[in-house]
C-alpha cells in the first residue's frame, strides 16, 4: 500500500488538521510490519506537541522504546483479523496510544494512530515519575515542569470522538484502496482500447503532406529520441503524440500531457518535477511530478515555447542526463521518459529573440513532424467529414454525409481553427440533424455561412482556379466532382458511379489516381478496379 498517496487524501488531510487543532496531537501511520512511516528518518519526524514524547523520540534509547510501544499495538492487530475497531495501549512513558487497523481486500496493511496523551490529569506523583524517566533517556534543556502542564489530556468523551475519527479514517483508506483497485482493473482493458483508438490509421488523410506524417510516425514510434511536433493550433499535435505512444514500444507505460502555457512558473515547476514537503508555503506533503510519474512512458509537453527560462535549463538537464531534482530536495532522481514537445509558434524566431534556449531547441528538435493546416489539405475533407460523422453520431441516427450545398460551404471555408474546429462543427451538426440523412446547408454554423457567402447549388470553379490547358482543367473538375460525391454518398462507390454515369471500376481507378483514399487503400483500389475490368 502506498502510504504517501494515502496521506494526500483530502479526508486524511482534514483528519490531521482536526486532531492537531482539537487535541494538539499528530496523526501517524504504521505499515503492516509495524514500522512507523514518518519515523524512518530523523528529518521526517514531526516533533510531537508533547515535550516528553519529543525528547524520547530524539534519543537513541527513547526512539527504540517508542517504536516497541507501537509494535505492541501492531501485534494485537496482526494477531486477529476480527479486531477491526480502535484499540488502546499505554506506551513506555505511560501515555496512551490509540490506533485503528487498515484492511485492504481483507488483508491487514497497517494502522493509523495517535499517541502521547493522557486520559486523566497527571498527579504530582506521576509527574515526578515522568520527569525521572525522561532524564534517563534525554538530558535536554527542556523545562520539565512547564512540559508537564502542556501534556495533552483527553476526557472520556474526547477519547470516544478520537476513536471514532480514527476508525472513520481507516474506513476511508480502505474504500479508497478498493476504488484504486477497481480503476486498475478498468484501465487494463482501457489501455488496449487506447492502443486500438490511437493506431496509425487514426491519422485521417490521403494528401501527400499527411502521407508523409503517417510514414514518419511509423518510423519514430519505437524510438526513444525526442520529437518536436509543429503546426497551428487545432491541427492535431496531441493526437499525433498519442499515436506515437500507443502504437509504439512504450504503449503499456503511462502517457501524460501538460500544456505549459496554462500554469504560472512555480506551479509548472512543481507539476513537472514535483516537490518535497516544506519546499514552499502550502507544501504539506511530498508530491511526485509528471516526469517521475511517467517513468517508462511518454510525456507530451505542449506549448513548449511557454516554458520559462529557468525551467528551460532544468528541462535541458533532464533531456541530457535523465535526472532531475524536485523542488526543495537535495538529491537527484532518475526517470526514463520519452519527451514529445509541440509548438504552434516558430521556435527559431524565439531563439533569435533570446526567449528560448538554442541548446534546448536543438535537443528537442531531433525528429520533427510538421502538421499542415486544414486549408492546405482540403482534399482530405471528405475523409475527415466521414470519419467525424461516424464517430459522433449515435446508433439511432442514419446520417450519411453532407448535402452538396453544405459540402460546398465546407470546401470554401478557410477553417482557421483547423481539425479541432471541423470536429466541433460536425459534432454540432450530428446533434442538430437528428432525423436527416444528409446535413443541409441551413444547419451549418452562421460564422461559416457568413464567411463563404451564398454558394451556387452546383459546384463550380472560380476562373482563377482553372488549369492553363483543357486536359488539366477537365481533370481538376473531375477530381472535384468525385471529391464532393464521396462525402455526399458517405463513400458509397456504387451509388456515386451511377450518379456520375460511369462504371464502378472506372470510379475506383479515378479515386486512386486522384489520391482520394487513404495510402493503404490505393493498391487495394487499383487491384479492385482491375478485377472489375477483367
Amino acid at each position: 500500500m502506498d502510504f504517501k498517496r494515502t496521506q494526500n487524501l483530502h479526508t486524511i488531510i482534514l483528519l490531521k488538521d482536526v486532531i492537531r487543532k482539537w487535541w494538539q496531537s499528530e496523526l501517524c501511520f504504521a505499515d503492516k510490519n509495524g514500522l512507523v512511516i514518518d519515523w524512518q528518518t530523523a528529518d521526517a519526524i514531526v516533533p510531537p506537541p508533547n515535550d516528553f514524547c519529543r525528547l524520547s523520540l530524539f534519543s537513541k534509547e527513547g526512539f527504540r522504546r517508542c517504536t516497541q510501544s507501537v509494535r505492541v499495538l501492531h501485534e494485537k492487530f496482526r494477531g486477529s483479523k476480527k479486531l477491526r475497531g480502535a484499540l488502546f495501549h499505554d506506551c513506555h512513558m505511560s501515555f496512551t496510544i490509540v490506533g485503528a487497523p487498515i484492511y485492504v481486500d481483507n488483508e491487514y496493511e497497517g494502522f493509523l494512530f495517535v499517541e502521547g496523551f493522557a486520559r486523566q490529569p497527571i498527579s504530582a506523583h506521576d509527574g515526578e515519575l515522568l520527569k525521572s524517566k525522561i532524564r534517563e533517556l534525554n538530558q535536554g534543556g527542556t523545562d520539565l515542569d512547564r512540559a508537564l502542564k502542556r501534556v495533552p489530556v483527553m476526557a472520556p468523551p474526547d477519547v470516544d470522538k478520537l476513536q471514532n475519527l480514527l476508525e472513520f479514517g481507516a474506513t476511508e483508506i480502505t474504500n479508497y484502496e478498493a476504488e484504486c483497485a477497481k480503476q486498475v482493473e478498468t484501465l487494463q482493458p482501457l489501455s488496449s482500447d487506447l492502443r486500438a483508438l490511437y493506431r496509425s490509421e487514426s491519422l485521417v488523410g490521403s494528401t501527400p503532406a499527411m502521407q508523409e506524417v503517417t510514414a514518419l510516425v511509423a518510423k519514430v514510434r519505437n524510438a526513444d529520441s525526442p520529437v518536436l511536433i509543429t503546426g497551428e493550433s487545432g491541427t492535431g499535435k496531441e493526437l499525433v503524440a498519442k499515436v506515437i505512444h500507443f502504437s509504439g514500444a512504450r504503449r503499456d507505460s503511462p502517457f501524460h500531457a501538460q500544456a505549459c502555457g496554462e500554469l504560472e512558473e512555480k506551479l509548472l515547476e512543481s507539476t513537472l518535477f514535483g516537490h518535497v514537503r516544506g519546499a514552499f508555503p502550502g507544501a504539506v506533503a511530498d508530491r511526485r511530478g509528471l516526469l517521475e510519474s511517467c517513468h517508462g512512458g511518454t510525456f507530451f509537453l505542449d506549448e513548449v515555447w511557454a516554458v520559462p527560462p529557468a525551467l528551460q535549463a532544468r528541462l535541458l538537464q533532464f533531456l541530457q542526463e535523465g535526472t532531475f531534482v524536485p523542488m526543495g530536495a537535495t538529491h537527484p532522481r532518475e526517470s526514463n521518459v520519452r519527451i514529445i514537445a509541440a509548438t504552434d509558434r516558430d521556435l527559431r524566431e524565439l531563439v533569435k529573440s533570446g526567449q528560448f534556449r538554442e541548446d534546448l531547441y536543438f535537443r528537442i528538435n531531433i525528429i520533427r513532424i510538421s502538421l499542415p493546416p486544414l486549408r492546405e489539405r482540403k482534399a482530405d475533407l471528405p475523409l475527415l467529414v466521414d470519419h467525424f460523422l461516424k464517430t459522433r453520431q449515435n446508433e439511432s441516427q442514419r446520417l450519411r454525409g453532407l448535402s452538396t450545398e453544405a459540402q460546398g460551404m465546407f470546401e470554401a471555408y478557410a477553417w482557421p481553427g483547423n481539425i479541432r474546429e471541423l470536429e466541433n462543427e460536425l459534432e454540432r451538426l450530428t446533434v442538430l440533424a437528428t432525423d436527416s440523412e444528409y446535413v443541409g446547408a441551413e444547419l451549418v454554423s452562421p460564422r461559416i455561412q457568413q464567411s463563404v457567402g451564398t454558394l451556387p447549388a452546383r459546384p463550380v470553379f472560380q476562373s482563377g482556379a482553372l488549369a492553363p490547358n483543357l486536359n488539366d482543367a477537365v481533370e481538376a473538375l473531375e477530381r472535384q466532382l468525385i471529391f464532393q460525391g464521396l462525402s455526399r454518398t458517405a463513400n458509397n462507390k456504387s451509388r456515386l458511379a451511377r450518379e456520375l454515369g460511369i462504371s464502378r471500376s472506372n470510379l475506383i481507378l479515378k479515386i486512386a489516381k486522384y489520391g482520394l483514399c487513404p495510402p493503404g487503400e490505393v493498391l487495394e483500389a487499383v487491384e479492385a478496379g482491375a478485377r472489375d475490368f477483367l
